[in-house]
């Protein structure tokens, strides 16, 4: 191993970029669908002895030191980046002869942009790198900052930060509970820690506390899982059967203007299915993202037909598109939207999605754009609008659920203090724009670890897949594969289970970089640890 580490720190120029690329493109299958998890470590591995290896211009400034290991950061990164979300130019596809231009920038360009948060990550990394262990608590601090700023600059995009690498399994997930940021600063020091093994120094120190890391994860998963049938003890009253449809529509169908009665159609149909072996009938039942393809308040007779299949004290929630006039002369608003509907055909609560992607719900500087040519991959006229606010969602008997639509379901942060009061998490979301691919995959795993990170439910329904009820620990209660038509029926308990608040999660989040830091700084300024 010290031969391979001594070859890969002496690389330079062109070899050494498409080394830095390759390790970050192994590191992504750690993602789902594929979960593994030894590529991270070969991934780290590399990366730290490539930083070794980056020492810049010792008689320049600051730039000069730190450009070299700024752009092997950013060659992982983009590796790590376009093997992990290759599958964005799926959604370009679907129309493709009015969006296809636009594939190499969602393929290379998003991928080449995130890619700079890994190229700040190393650069830091670089201003406390020694030869112990210490360096291993640089990167892991250059990477923690880095995938918390991503999680908010430029409104913010931390799919696949590194820490859900370390969380295939509910086993792995329950460190979720301190937060997505803070597991990614452990991880990333785990990760790395195999290369201590090819240089030595710090080798027994770094490989203790690694183990003593890893040995916590694991331990404190397993402990949560064993208490986990005790604390979700729970009276009658405060269960739910919840039904998800999983309609399958295509998205180009979606679009066409002549399916959208059959598509309408289709949801009740399935809706109105009996329980599977005469099991109880649901009292909630959800459909995905965007499922009524009209504005429903404009259609009496949908709503008549919606109250035709709920049976009495029955509700619906569904997702919409909301439309709100903003007066003469002027086009309305769009909202990306859920509805609750009870049995009488009655809206009895809504909320609007907060949290707008980006390019395909509105365009970030829209007039400066729209002159330079680039449209919404939207249909509706003028994108949507955000809320300004997010609202809750309160079904009729008193339930409240926090709606969560599409991809808000990636950020920790958008959950807020009034998920205290809520039963479950509510995901409803569209991946059919991605195809069989490993997006779907990506998706559920991070709205999954919401549910850890609350304390709380989720409740999941996909167009395509993947559907789901899970449980306060990230534990599948009833799924569909991708790509399955049908409805799944599960029982839901509304007690949560202890956890920590978002406030807590940043403060321990802060606390784990401030650890990493101070024993980068010692490490970097000679203090004589004794490691060997």
């Amino acid at each position: 191993m010290e031969r391979l580490a001594g070859r890969i720190i002496l690389l330079w120029g062109f070899p050494r970029a498409i080394v830095a690329f390759l390790a970050g493109a192994v590191g992504a299958l750690a993602l789902p669908p594929f979960g593994f998890l030894a590529a991270l470590f070969i991934s780290f591995t590399l990366l730290v002895w490539l930083m070794d290896g980056s020492t810049g211009n010792p008689d320049g400034g600051l730039f000069s030191r730190l450009r070299s290991a700024f752009w092997l950061g950013w060659f992982f990164g983009f590796g790590y980046f376009v093997a992990g979300l290759w599958w964005l130019g799926n959604a370009l596809l679907v129309e493709a002869d009015e969006f296809a231009w636009a594939l190499p920038l969602a393929v290379i360009g998003l991928p080449a942009c995130l890619a700079l948060f890994y190229g700040l990550a190393t650069a830091l990394a670089r201003m406390f790198w020694s030869d112990g262990f210490g360096r291993i608590a640089a990167l892991a601090f250059g990477f923690g900052l880095a995938e918390w700023l991503r999680s908010f600059v430029a409104t913010g995009f931390p799919w696949n930060a590194v820490g859900y690498g370390a969380m295939p399994i509910p086993l792995m997930m329950q460190s979720a509970v301190l937060g997505i940021y803070g597991v990614t600063v452990f991880a990333v020091f785990v990760f790395s820690a195999p290369a201590l093994i090819g240089t030595k120094k710090g080798m027994r120190l770094g490989l203790s506390l690694a183990a003593l890391l890893s040995c916590a994860h694991l331990g404190f998963g397993a402990y949560r899982l064993y208490l986990a049938d005790s604390a979700l003890a729970a009276p009658a009253e405060s269960q739910m059967v919840v039904r998800i449809v999983q309609p399958v529509i295509d998205q180009a169908r979606k679009i066409e203007d002549s399916d959208r009665a059959e598509i309408f159609e289709e949801h009740l149909a399935l809706s109105a299915l009996p329980p599977e072996d005469g099991g109880k009938r649901p009292d909630i039942i959800v459909w995905p993202e965007t499922s009524i393809p009209f504005i429903l308040t404009q259609n009496p007779d949908a709503l008549a037909r919606i109250a035709e299949m709920l049976q009495d004290d029955q509700v619906l929630i569904t997702g919409v598109v909301r439309s709100e006039e903003t007066g003469q002369g002027f086009a309305p608003r769009y909202y990306n939207s859920i509805y609750v509907i009870d049995s009488e055909g009655q809206i009895v609560s809504a909320a609007d999605k907060v949290h707008l992607v980006p390019f395909g719900e509105y365009v970030p500087y829209e007039d400066m754009l729209r002159r330079l040519g680039i449209p919404e991959a939207v249909a509706m006229p003028g994108g949507f609008s955000a809320a300004p606010v997010r609202a809750m969602l309160t079904l009729p008997g008193g339930r409240v659920f926090y709606p969560l639509i599409c991809y808000e379901a990636i950020f920790p942060q958008e959950i807020g203090e009034d998920v205290e009061r809520t039963s479950a998490l509510l995901n409803v979301t569209n991946d059919g724009w991605f195809g069989a691919t490993p997006g779907a995959y990506q998706h559920f795993q991070q709205a999954r670890i919401r549910a850890v990170e609350n304390g709380l439910p989720l409740i999941r329904a996909a167009n395509t897949g993947i559907s789901a009820v899970v449980d306060p620990y990230g534990r599948l209660i009833r799924g569909m594969d991708y790509n399955q038509k049908g409805v799944i029926d599960a029982t839901v308990s509304s007690i949560p289970v202890p956890h920590w608040g978002e406030d807590a999660r940043q403060n321990y989040f802060w606390l784990v970089l401030a650890s990493m830091l101070l024993i980068a700084v010692v490490s970097r300024a000679g203090f004589n640890f004794r490691t060997n």
